[in-house]
């Protein structure tokens, strides 16, 4: 009798130990700052669906957790209060505050060293500048995105503007804008040129105009900004006088939010909008529309933007394997293909673009390249440590300076001596 239960016993090691049967499933909840029942909540369940399906033992709660800024604070709030999820989707600025609270894992201690050359090496150069910090990764791209031009080839026809030729540089820009600007009998604006939205973050958009004029922004270790600089001045300037002087833009700030629905409507033949917005254009947009890199000045710039997969401290070891198995597994070549294709996110890595289905999908609609193109040209994200407080300032200073309020060089030279106030103490 005690050889038959020492057999059972030992069958049942064996099948423990080769994946037979699993001890007990492995939970994670996952935060996503989506609101449900929109295209990215569709492609998430259907990811993660697939996922526990390939993996039995797993099981991912996807918790839609409302905006970034909603998603942030839950995931906070569980995390300092002795419960974190073991994963979130949050913004990639935030990297810095995650850190400095020692709220989150480094990355490069939870996989291999092969998977940190093959996986992690594997992103693109520009999206790891918002996901490391001196050479650490905390952050894995995923809802990642860059600012690109918008514009409506119908309009551009009507003034006789080349359909498939963009603005290529700053003075074409204001050319066009000028130009495709419209008025009615008794002068009143119609139609803009241009949106370039000044309102919400106007920081992101801005930031797209600085690296054009060659303006370094921060030290990319969150601890120095330099917004005071002639070359920071002068793209302040620039992006002023669209509507102050050349009138090819509505005067004050300008709405993130309304500004696809103002493309829509012919209230502006061109606009600065995320490559997220690409899908919506493309489903709601009722006249042909072209899709180009933004324009340079003395050369080419945008900044990146979006969500990066943090994995939170606190969890189990269990966990953490299951959580670094699925961040792996979702942002492999054909999950991130099937993301992009999805949403217009940018797919963060070069073989999802190696793909078939990615490869089919560019040939079928030649905007969706425009993105990944603009990459090599892009920098970092505006982020430093405290950074809602500093992105605040920053983001008051261009507002006041579009608005009329004060000049370009008052509102970022102001702007920096708060911010010094603020980082003094990180450096």
């Amino acid at each position: 009798m005690k050889k038959n239960i020492f057999k059972f016993f030992i069958f049942f090691a064996v099948l423990f130990s080769f994946g037979g049967f699993s001890a007990k499933s492995v939970e994670l909840d996952f935060y996503f700052p989506v609101a449900i029942g929109g295209t990215a909540a569709v492609t998430i369940e259907k990811l993660t669906q697939s996922y526990m399906e390939l993996n039995p033992g797993a099981n991912i709660n996807a918790i839609y957790a409302g905006s970034y800024s909603d998603t942030t604070t839950k995931a906070l709030t569980a995390a300092r209060g002795g419960k974190p999820p073991q994963l979130a989707v949050m913004l990639s600025t935030d990297m810095y505050k995650f850190v400095d609270e020692d709220l989150v894992m480094s990355w490069d201690n939870l996989v291999s060293a092969e998977d940190k050359e093959s996986w992690i090496g594997g992103f693109f150069p520009a999206f790891m500048l918002n996901s490391q910090i001196d050479g650490v990764t905390y952050g894995i791209p995923f809802q990642r995105s860059t600012p690109v031009l918008y514009y409506n080839k119908e309009a551009f026809k009507e003034v006789g503007l080349d359909a498939n030729t963009p603005p290529k540089n700053w003075e074409e820009q204001v050319e066009f804008a000028k130009k495709l600007t419209k008025k009615d009998a008794d002068g009143n604006v119609t139609r803009y040129g241009i949106r370039i939205p000044s309102q919400g973050f106007p920081y992101w958009l801005f930031s797209g105009l600085a690296y054009q004029n060659g303006a370094k922004i921060t030290n990319g270790l969150g601890t120095e900004t330099y917004l005071d600089t002639p070359e920071m001045i002068e793209a302040l300037q620039y992006l002023m006088d669209l509507s102050m002087v050349h009138g090819a833009m509505r005067p004050d700030v300008i709405g993130w939010g309304p500004t696809p629905k103002a493309f829509f409507e012919g209230q502006t033949a061109m606009m600065w909008t995320t490559t997220g917005n690409l899908t919506n254009v493309r489903k709601n947009a009722p006249f042909d529309f072209g899709v180009a890199m933004l324009p340079a000045n003395k050369s080419y710039g945008a900044p990146t933007g979006g969500g990066n997969f943090y994995i939170f401290k606190g969890i189990s070891e269990e966990e953490q394997k299951e959580a670094v198995n699925f961040v792996k597994w979702i942002t492999s070549a054909d999950q991130a293909a099937i993301w992009c294709m999805a949403t217009g996110y940018v797919a963060p890595r070069f073989d999802a673009w190696e793909t078939d289905a990615m490869k089919s999908y560019a040939a079928d609609f030649p905007p969706a390249l425009v993105a990944k193109e603009q990459l090599q040209y892009a920098g970092a994200e505006f982020s430093t440590y405290e950074n809602p407080r500093v992105t605040k300032i920053f983001n008051n200073a261009l507002e006041g300076a579009v608005a009329g309020k004060t000049s370009a060089e008052e509102a970022l030279s102001q702007a920096q001596v708060e911010i010094d106030k603020i980082l003094k103490d990180y450096r």
